[in-house]
């Protein structure tokens, strides 16, 4: 799935890694930077790439080519930074559930009903 990057890369260097417990580190994938499959190295700090459909994005893009785990990397993302993913990952503290629901109504009500699509 994922191919080696060139050049080597210093963790150190890294403000999105964080010190993940040793039972998350298992299994996570590459903490080297890697190229995807459209040949754009993930986690190289270099966040610009000639392959990225950013680059050569245009209304003809679907912006489902751009989900997916290959588009992330397993220990150098921002999305990392947020104080509830260190508190899980650095200490095992699990967020507070219904944290992230609406306090008022339910976004899924209906999500199976097919006069809604």
């Amino acid at each position: 799935m994922f191919g080696e990057a060139s050049g080597s890369d210093d963790p150190a260097l890294d403000p999105y890694e964080i010190e993940f417990l040793p039972q998350f580190r298992k299994g996570r994938g590459p903490e080297a930077p890697f190229v995807n499959q459209y040949g754009v190295v993930i986690g190289d700090h270099m966040y610009e790439s000639e392959q990225s459909p950013l680059e050569q994005w245009s209304t003809e893009t679907d912006p489902a080519i751009m989900s997916g785990d290959e588009w992330v990397h397993p220990f150098k993302d921002i999305g990392f930074l947020s104080s509830e993913n260190r508190d899980y990952f650095e200490k095992g503290i699990a967020p507070e559930p219904g944290r992230f629901l609406h306090p008022e109504e339910d976004a899924a009500s209906g999500i199976d009903d097919p006069a809604r699509s």
